[in-house]
Formats: C-alpha cells, structure tokens, sequence
C-alpha cells in the first residue's frame, strides 16, 4: 500500500525508522563483551552473541506464522520494539558482584533479541511497501540505519565514554521503547500474507534445497556457513581485543567498520562490472583473513599508543576492511542467490541463506570462539596480549582455508550486469551490520 504523501515526506519518515533501528542494536551490541567483562562475567560473553543467532533461526517463525498474517507490520514493529527495550532497560539491574545474576542477564539479552530480529524484516517491508522508486529511494533510506549504528557507538563512547558500563544497555533500551512508539505513527502497512496459506516448508525455504543440485550453489552455501564461524569471532570478541589492546573508546574504533560499509555499498556496482561475483566473493574473504591477520600481528607488540604507532593503525585498518568484509561477501551472496533463485523460490533461497549463515553458522561461531576465548586469553597486560595473537591466529588459518576451496571448487557463472537496484535489494535483506 502507497501513502499518499510525497515521496520525500514519506523518505524522511522511514529514515527515521531505519535510524532507530539501527542505533538499538549498535548502542549495546558493540560495548556488552567489554561491559560483561568488566563486571565479573567475561566468561559468559560469547552466550551475549549466540542469542542473535538463536534469534534469527526463530524469528522466521514469528513473522511467518504471526505477524505475516494477522497484524499489520507498524503494530507488530511497536509491540516487539517496545517489550524488546524494556527487557534490554532492565537487564543490568539483574547483574550483582562478581558476575551473579549472569545467566538471568543473558535470558534478557534472549528475550530482546527474539523481539529485535523480526523487526528487520518488519522494517524492510514498511520501506519498501511505501516507496514508489524503490530502486532510487531504498538506498537513501537504508543508509540512515548504518548511520544510526555509527551514531549510537559515538554517543556511548566517545561522547559517553560508557563502553564499560551499563549505560549503553540503558540507552539502548530507551531507544528500543521510543522506537516502538514512532512506530505507531509510520503509514498503515497491512500484513502482507494475510489469507494465505504458509507452512514451516516456506517459513525455512526448504523447497530453495533443489537449488544445491547445482555444485557451484552448493559450494556457495557451504562456504558461506562455514566462514561465518570464524566471522563470529570478530562480533563478540573484536572490541575487547581492542580495548586491551590499550585502545580508547574501542566502540567509537569499531564504528569506523560502518563508516567504511557505506562507502564500499555505493561503490559496489562499480566493482561488479570489473569482478564479477566469484572474485568479488573472493575478496570478502581475504579481507576477513587479512583482518584477522593484522590483528594477530597487532596483539604481539604489546599495549598501542593511539596515533603513535603504527600497531594502532593494524588494528584500525583491520576494523576499515569491514565494509569489504561485509559488503563484498554478504551482499554479493544475497545478489548470487536472487540471480539462482526463479522468481517462485526467490524468498525462500534468500531466507535459507539467513538461515544457514547468520542462524547456524553464527551460532556455531559463537560457541566456538568463546570456548577458544576462556582457554586462551588469559592474563593480564603483555601476557594478555601475547594470548590474543593465539587466539587470532586461528580464525585467520580458517577463513584462509575456506577461501582456498571456495577459489577451487566454485565456477563462476557468465557476469550478469549488476544494477544499483540489485544492490539495494540485496542490502534490505541483510541481517548483521
């Protein structure tokens, strides 16, 4: 349903959405490790970011069996942002000395993240259910939900200076709450499965399995479970690596990732006309073995002096290479999947590759890396850090190998020309930022 507002009105309603939207999820994702670790609960950090994953496997189910079909989209958004805010609000005021109460924080995190998950799909369909040229206004808005992410971690941290604290959870949680307030002000947007039959087969896109007959699908879908594994590492350990690395404000450092993905999204078509999708899926993965590289070679030299040296800007160029790492790797496997995929099973592909990746592969991530965590990094100052150059090494040897048999066994097909609006298709699908 189109609004009948002007296409600019209704532009700036939705970037203020996708701004909130955003700015929730980066005002705690990137400082809760350092904010666990701080209060007594540093063990427990990768449990903080396997509920994402958990979440996404889910959050199908509740937009396919409720919200799809029953209540309108803007509803369905506040009611979510709202219960999802309020547990985020009270999660620190479970946490008692020395990490008590762990496990009931982490149970709130669940809570809010079955909550937030849907909503990325929610706000994608309130978008592109109210923009008449998607394909010119999708980007312009989505954006404004990158900002609100790099906005959110130089509120908590450098103006904040809160990335140990709980203040960023609180902030979060308020803005999940204003969030689903201004939601109940966004144009009526109908459930858009409303009277139609749907079943766990669609919800998990189980009929896009015939598409795996196809080898180079096949290596496609494995690679890219696979590589989220190591990827995983990066989420929930990156900005504690970085703050013991002696860097300030490591959420602040972080942003400079979101900063370098807005680039690299505009210049993505650029780069599809001279690459193609093999290479460009090629150079996502180096970059995540070259960021893993650098930040093993920056965690041997002992505490950095920001600005003054040159293991500072390793680990800052490392954080850089994230608009590479995603956008060349995650977007350009959503465009591969829809350019497979028939018009019939183009949803269901797209929500198997979520599935598969930001659901299983990042779960088994998690709970990888934070075994790998509690047994390795341990210590304190140069110690510390001599046991982080071990522990990144791994993720580097990994994403390293899953790229040589990707080089290997995946055959190209014939480049197609890559549009601006494939893009931003692309974009409006993904789930991590």
């Amino acid at each position: 349903m189109s609004s009948q507002q002007s296409p600019v009105v209704i532009g700036i309603r939705l970037s203020i959405m996708m701004f909130l939207e955003f700015f929730v999820w980066g005002a705690w994702y990137v400082t809760v490790g350092n904010y666990m670790g701080a209060n007594g609960m540093g063990d427990a950090i990768y449990w903080a970011y396997t509920v994402g994953p958990i979440a996404a496997i889910l959050s199908p189910f509740i937009l396919g069996m409720v919200a799809d079909r029953f209540f309108s989209s803007e509803r369905v958004l506040a009611v979510l942002m709202i219960i999802g805010g309020v547990a985020l609000y009270i999660a620190p005021s479970v946490v008692g000395e020395g990490g008590a109460g762990s496990k009931t924080f982490i149970l709130l995190l669940l809570l809010h993240m079955l909550c937030y998950m849907p909503t990325l799909g929610l706000t994608n369909t309130i978008a592109f259910s109210h923009l008449k040229n998607q394909e010119v206004w999708f980007p312009l808005v989505r954006v404004f939900g990158t900002f609100g992410w790099i906005g959110a971690n130089i509120l908590v941290s450098k103006v904040m200076k809160a990335d140990m604290t709980s203040q960023p959870l609180l902030v979060a949680g308020g803005a999940g709450v204003l969030m689903g307030i201004y939601s109940l002000t966004l144009p009526h947007t109908p459930p858009p499965s409303k009277g139609k039959a749907i079943s766990v087969r669609d919800i998990l896109g189980l009929d896009s399995l015939a598409l795996l007959k196809d080898r180079s699908f096949l290596v496609f879908m494995v690679s890219s479970l696979l590589i989220c594994i190591p990827l995983a590492a990066y989420y929930a350990y990156a900005p504690v690596f970085v703050a013991d690395a002696g860097i300030s404000e490591p959420a602040f450092q972080m942003s400079f990732g979101q900063m370098s993905e807005v680039l690299f999204m505009i210049l993505m078509p650029f780069f599809f006309k001279f690459l193609g999708v093999k290479r460009m899926l090629l150079f996502g993965m180096f970059a995540w073995v070259a960021r893993y590289a650098l930040f093993a070679a920056g965690a041997g030299e002992g505490a950095v002096d920001i600005g003054a040296n040159s293991v500072y800007w390793m680990i800052i160029f490392g954080i850089v290479l994230h608009g590479i790492c995603y956008d060349f790797f995650f977007v350009t496997g959503q465009i591969y999947v829809d350019q497979k995929a028939g018009p019939d099973i183009r949803a269901q592909a797209q929500g198997f590759l979520v599935f598969a990746t930001q659901g299983i592969g990042m779960l088994v991530g998690a709970q990888i890396s934070g075994i790998l965590i509690n047994r390795i990094v341990v210590g304190e100052g140069a110690a510390k850090l001599e046991n982080w150059k071990e522990f990144w090494i791994i993720p580097t040897v990994a994403a390293f190998v899953i790229m040589v048999v990707f080089l290997i066994l995946f055959k190209d097909d014939p480049k197609k020309e890559i549009t601006e609006e494939d893009v931003a298709k692309a974009a409006g699908t993904e789930e991590m930022v």
